[in-house]
Parts: C-alpha cells; structure tokens; sequence
C-alpha cells in the first residue's frame, strides 16, 4: 500500500506544474485512489469490531474472538479451555447473572442516603359554597403546583445493614455458583477434548482390525484353492470381517458425534489433537484433599454463603419490631390559599419544612414474629444444608480419587495386555501358515487383540478425565490453576467496584457506620455434622499375584 501512495505522490506534483484547476483535479484524484487502497482495510476491520461486539464480551481476549468468529481450529487442551472459559453462553449467561447480584449491594447500600422526589400538577377545580339558605356561590380555576420531598433515614435500628448484609451474602453466593459454572464449563471442555480423541483412536484401530481381517481373508482365500483350509474357515473369517465393518461404522459415528459435543463445549472446530498436558495437582493424598476442598470448592462457598444469606434475613425480620429514626424535608410552591385566591395562579405560597420523625410498630397480632420464626427456620435448613454439601463433596472426592488411581494403575497392566495379544495374535498368524494353529484361534486372537487396544485406548482417556475429575472435586480446576499465565476476569474486583456506585459521599458511610452498631458481626457457622470428624481413605490397590 505505501509504496502505491509513494508512486502516486510524484505524478501528482509534476502535473501540479501545468495548471491549477488541472493540479485540483489529479489532488481529487490521488486521494480518491489512497482512500479505495485504504477502504477495503478500513471495512474489515469495522466489520470485525461490529461482530466482536455484536458477540462476546470486550474484555474477551483477541485471539479468542478472532478464533471463534472464523471457526479456526483448536490442536491443544491449553487453547481449548481458554476458548470454553471465554465463549462458553451457559459461562456468560452466569457471569451475568453474578454482575446483577453484585448490583443487588449497590441497591442495599442506596437505603443507606437521601431520596429527593418532585411532584408537578396542573388542574381544574369548581366548587359551590352555600353562604345562606338557598343562595350558593361559585368558584372555579385552573391552578398549578409545584412540590419537592427529601427524605433522608437517620437510624433504622439494623434494618439497613441487614438488607446490605443480605444482599452481599447473595452476592458472594452467585459468585460462588459462577466459580462452579467456570469450573464445569473447564471440565465439560477437557471432556470434550480427551473424548474426541479417544473416539479418534477407536476409529484407528476398528480400522487396523479390519485391515488385520481382511488380510486374514485373502490368506485363507489362498490356501482354499490350495486345499489347506475348508469353506467353513472362510465363512469364520467373512463373519469376523462383516462384523469389523460394523464395529468401524460405530467407532465413525461415535467420531462424529465426539466432534459435535467438541463445537458445543469449545466453541470451535477440532484439528489435529495433541496430547493434553499432565496435571498437577495441589494435594499429596486424600486427608490433605479433604481439607483443601473444605476451603476451595465453590459449592461448599455457595452452602456458606446462602446461610450467611438467610441469617441476614433473620436480622431483617427482627429489625422490623424496632423504631426507626427519619429526616423528611419539604418544599413547595402552591397557590395562595386565603379566601379565594386558591382557584388562580395570580397569587403564590411558598412552603418549606423540616420534621424528624421516629416511626415504629405497636401491636401486629403477632405478625412480625412470626416472620422471625419462619426466617430462622430457613436458616436452621440452610446450616443443615452446609453439612450435607460438605458430605457430598467428600463422598465425591474420595469416589474420584480411587478412580483416578484405579485407572492410573491400570494404564501399565493394559499396555502390558496390548503387547502380549499383538505378539500372540503375530505368531498365531505365522503358525497357520505352519498348520500349528487353526483359523479360529487366529480370529480369536484378533478379537483379543482388538479389546486389549480398545481398552487401553479407554483406560488413558479414562485416567486424564478421572484426575481432572479430582481438580474439580477439590475446587482447583480453575483458570488460575490451569491457566496461570493467561488472562482472566476480575470477578471480585468488578464486585467490589460496583458495590459503592450508589453511595453519597460521608452520608452513606456515616449513616451506616450507625445502623451497624446494633447487629454486630457475622462470623461464618462451622459444620454442625458429627460425622464430619470421620474421614473415609483412599482405597487399597493391589494387582494382584504375579
């Protein structure tokens, strides 16, 4: 492109020599000719802005946008979580939602500062006044108002702070539940990712056994019109063949499906797969595993903040039998009201007052009680709530534990199987030809074959997804674990920033500060479970006798 405009540059000068109307035209024409080397730029480049914002968030990273707008393909686990935490609706939609909670805050700590409301009215009023038996005089006109209404809550005995209380704990509770959608979006990604090549593999080796059968044929074939094996062998090995076709078509259709959940947890297409990355985890054995997760796993966050929710309203309803304390000002411009002026505008009042006012309930037949009750109730179920999440995520970690270790033993004996039935079904083959061996025995040494590869194929699959099974379980498959150099959303600090965008300066904090003194702090609730003291180890693993 510059070397174009560099080229343009000195024609337009020398023809500048000639005349002037001549040197503004060539001028018109060098810019119109740099624009239309410019425009197609410029273009897509505008449509590229328009679809990223039309798509995904701003703060989604470059590459990623780019990438999930061309549909370019995806070759490493690395890529393909980045693009599942970035582009994934069900994420989006969640981390949404958790922005709307944290909105929720910025509500709570409004009721906390002054509300001023204006009332504007024009209207027409007729009256009749009787100043004698039988004799009435009336009175008509049009008349205007004008009124403006501060109120400003002084003391509201704890009702304020326990609604912000509230709304923080439900706050910290979407975050919570947007962790573990994070966390799910990861690992429905690595699932995605492992199984496509696992069903890759499969496809490669149903095709090996039906190579491996076909060849088997055409032997046999051979040795039929050399009157060594019978119809009847060659019936065997037709059968097995056919039956290897099917097992191929499964193996594809699998293949293909594998790449249909890849589009939908990814959000891209599948290249040629790498192997995925070995995982570390952050525990050394299941005791140390318990206790992380206690600390780590967004749903245990999630059943803590929920009872911490359902306290607040314990507070909130026993602040509703207490005073409260407000400051109301009025101002306002009215018509004046002696004698008869009120039907016009020619004459006008103007009002301004203050009142402070202490307001509370007396008598509610039992009303507010009740709610009290009915809110530590829902508190008592929540608690009891945080003791069976804590049950079930042990339950869940101990299963994926022993899982993992399970098919991370087995990967040995499995490869040790495949190297045993591909040498016996090897010299099965150069036995037949000897005589020492029959057809049967060579075709169910191909089906053994065929299932020790298939199963090793599975146990490696099986033993990466168990492990991230575990990081899931303890709280760590996250982006900060797994993806510890790349970008990642501020969740907490977008919260924090927009917990105080409805706050008036020193009122807000002062007038809080003041309705804090009456509830006090809210320390989190420990596990009243008794069986949280009995923790369940690791399964014994043995292979057996050599």
């Amino acid at each position: 492109m510059r070397p174009a405009l560099r080229h343009l540059r000195p024609v337009c000068v020398r023809r500048s020599r000639l005349r002037l109307n001549l040197h503004l035209n060539l001028h018109r024409a060098c810019a119109t000719a740099a624009l239309a080397l410019l425009m197609p730029t410029a273009r897509a480049q505008e449509a590229v802005d328009i679809d990223r914002s039309a798509g995904l968030p701003p703060e989604t990273p470059a590459d990623i946008a780019e990438g999930a707008l061309s549909g370019r393909p995806v070759s490493t686990l690395t890529d393909a979580l980045r693009y599942a935490y970035w582009t994934s609706p069900a994420l989006l939609a969640q981390r949404s939602s958790t922005q709307s909670s944290a909105w929720g805050v910025a509500q709570a700590r409004a009721a906390y500062g002054p509300k001023l409301d204006y009332a504007l009215t024009y209207g027409w009023t007729r009256d009749r006044f009787e100043i004698a038996k039988g004799v009435f005089l009336g009175r008509s006109g049009w008349t205007s108002t004008a009124t403006a209404v501060l109120t400003q809550p002084l003391f509201s005995f704890g009702r304020s702070f326990a609604n912000e209380r509230g709304a923080r704990a439900q706050a910290a509770y979407q975050q919570a539940v947007m962790q573990s959608a994070e966390q799910q979006a990861l690992l429905d990604a690595a699932d995605a990712f492992v199984g496509l090549r696992r069903t890759r593999t499969a496809v490669a080796i149903a095709a090996d056994n039906l190579a491996a059968l076909t060849r088997e044929l055409t032997d046999n074939r051979a040795r039929l019109a050399a009157h060594e094996v019978t119809a009847t062998d060659i019936q065997q090995v037709e059968t097995r063949v056919e039956l290897g076709r099917v097992q191929l078509l499964a193996a594809q259709r699998d293949a293909g499906t594998a790449e249909a959940a890849f589009l939908r947890m990814i959000g891209t297409r599948p290249g040629d797969l790498a192997p995925p990355p070995p995982l570390q985890l952050p525990v050394a054995d299941l005791e140390e595993a318990y206790a992380y997760a206690e600390t780590h796993n967004p749903l245990i966050h999630a059943a803590q903040e929920r009872e911490r929710a359902s306290r607040a309203s314990v507070e909130a309803a026993r602040a509703e039998r207490r005073p409260r304390v407000d400051f109301q000002g009025t101002a306002a411009l009215l018509p004046y009201s002696a004698g008869f002026s009120n039907y016009s505008d020619t004459l006008r009042q103007t009002e301004i007052k203050g009142v402070v006012t202490l307001s509370g309930p007396l008598f509610d037949s039992g009303e507010r009680a009740a709610r009290v009750h009915a809110a530590q109730a829902a508190n008592d179920a929540d608690w009891r709530l945080m003791d069976a999440t804590l049950r079930e995520n042990r339950a869940a970690l101990a299963g994926a534990w022993n899982d993992w270790q399970a098919q991370t033993a087995a990967i040995d004996t499995l490869a040790k199987a495949v190297a045993s039935a591909q040498n016996a079904y090897d010299g099965a083959v150069l036995q037949e030809r000897a005589g020492m061996f029959t057809t049967l025995d060579v075709l169910q040494l191909a089906r053994e074959l065929l299932q020790a590869r298939s199963a090793y194929n599975d146990g490696v699959a099986g033993a990466y997804l168990a492990k991230v099974q575990v990081l899931a379980a303890l709280g760590a498959l996250d982006a900060a674990w797994l993806l510890p150099d790349g970008p990642r959303r501020d969740a907490q600090g977008d919260a924090w920033r927009v917990a105080g965008k409805a706050d008036v300066p020193l009122v807000t904090d002062a007038v809080r500060a003041l309705d804090g003194l009456v509830e006090g702090s809210a320390p989190p609730r420990s596990a009243r479970d008794p069986a949280m003291r009995t923790l369940t180890p690791a399964a014994e693993l043995s292979r057996g006798v050599d």
